[in-house]
């Protein structure tokens, strides 16, 4: 998908939500461990019920890797059923040399239709540029996470500013705003607009809503862009909504609010 692709969603929807499908089978509805793919059962009533209301769908690929097999089939039967109409992004965090890259980028890319992959960057440009050579497909790179141990090396001085920050203005010179996002953790709100000025046409992958604590009217406020410039995750507190038969009901419940929240900051921009 295309960044004018993507825009036109979010103009049409008036939703910059993306939608995680950490499925982890321990926490699936108990009436749906009997179907011979729970997982895959569990992601399509979720897509169902909450399509309508969100543009992209972030899957985090450990919650299957760990299953095996059967894992690795419900992740390709379920981007496969998300379809074309919305920005899908394969939550595995790669990163290595590159030919190992390459390879990487071809499995999400050709083998598997995702649009994105995230990717760490601590290898250097080598281990990115593999995801940045195929039309259409997006690198998400790690920027500044949300969690505890992001002071360990993300906050931490690097030339005339912090870690985060060389890793910004680096890769924004390998890619372009075009094919090129970062991740960026909404309970980071204290930092964003210092990383907006750094990144100021790109998009951000916004984990780190809802369960984790971050602010959706703050991350709105201090960092959209003309093109919106976000897609906004929210996953436990969506697809765990609820435990029993009704979670899809209460999944799409959830989602449609985030979305009438996310309309009010869209108001006027497009």
């Amino acid at each position: 998908m295309t960044r004018q692709q993507l825009v036109g969603q979010i103009r049409q929807k008036q939703s910059f939500l993306c939608v995680g499908l950490d499925s982890e089978i321990t926490k699936l509805p108990a009436h749906l461990l009997s179907d011979p793919d729970p997982v895959f059962a569990f992601n399509k009533a979720i897509i169902d019920a909450t399509k309508d209301y969100c543009v992209s769908y972030k899957i985090n690929t450990a919650f299957y890797e760990a299953l095996g097999v059967k894992g690795w089939i419900a992740l390709e039967k379920t981007v496969n059923y998300i379809g074309s109409d919305h920005f899908k992004i394969a939550d595995a965090k790669r990163g290595d040399i590159g030919n190992t890259s390459d390879q990487y980028a071809k499995a999400f890319f050709e083998a598997l239709p995702f649009d994105a992959v995230t990717v760490a960057p601590y290898m250097g440009e080598d281990s990115v540029k593999p995801f940045l050579q195929h039309a259409g497909k997006w690198a998400i790179v790690l920027g500044l996470t949300s969690n505890k141990g992001a002071a360990d090396f993300e906050l931490q001085p690097a030339g005339d500013g912090l870690l985060y920050e060389q890793v910004l203005k680096t890769v924004s010179r390998w890619g372009t705003p075009e094919n090129t996002m970062f991740v960026v953790g909404a309970t980071q709100a204290d930092s964003i607009i210092n990383i907006r000025k750094l990144t100021p046409d790109h998009f951000y992958l916004v984990p780190g809503l809802g369960a984790q604590g971050g602010s959706l009217k703050e991350i709105s406020e201090k960092a959209m862009n003309r093109d919106c410039g976000l897609l906004v995750n929210a996953s436990r507190a969506i697809i765990f909504a609820s435990a029993g038969v009704d979670f899809a009901e209460k999944a799409g419940k959830v989602a449609k609010e985030y979305q009438k929240e996310m309309s009010l900051y869209l108001s006027g921009l497009f």
